[in-house]
């Protein structure tokens, strides 16, 4: 019978634990982008980015947002789920996405959609978002990620533009 030896996280290196929580993202996380009407905005639609992670138990949110030092936990009252939510675009360009540069997701899905989310933050980042050219770039972009069964999207390209 082999033991079991116990870890704590004061064990764990700096890298170590990136690359631990990169794991994690890759099995729990998404990187995802919606839309929103928004009738007092010149192009009458908000772009939120938004990375997210589920769990029952939030231990390891805690330690995710305290790494990332963005984002809030909160729990769904209906089954209990707690879930870490970071959608402010400045936390976003300057935290998350360099933490997942320095510390990447594996698989070629996952990679797909965190390379995908880059280039919308990219095109957010240089106010593309504020206009009707840059707007189909982002949407066009945000098309393809995420793509599978179970996918859901309130709005599409066809709603945004009708023509």
């Amino acid at each position: 019978m082999s033991s079991v030896r116990t870890i704590s996280r004061k064990d764990l290196s700096r890298e170590k634990l990136g690359f631990f929580l990169a794991g994690f993202v890759e099995g729990e996380g998404s990187f995802n982008v919606s839309l929103r009407r928004k009738a007092d905005y010149k192009v009458s639609w908000q772009v939120v980015m938004s990375f997210n992670v589920s769990q029952k138990d939030p231990t390891l949110l805690y330690l995710l947002q305290k790494e990332l030092g963005c984002g809030i936990i909160k729990v769904r009252k209906i089954d209990n789920l707690y879930s870490y939510d970071t959608t402010n675009p400045k936390d976003i360009i300057q935290k998350v996405i360099p933490y997942f540069q320095k510390y990447p997701v594996i698989s070629i899905s996952k990679q797909k959609n965190f390379a995908i989310f880059c280039a919308i933050a990219q095109l957010m980042d240089k106010g593309e978002h504020r206009n009707l050219i840059g707007l189909r770039k982002i949407i066009e972009l945000r098309e393809t990620i995420n793509e599978g069964k179970g996918r859901t999207r309130k709005y599409g390209i066809k709603d945004v533009f009708s023509t």
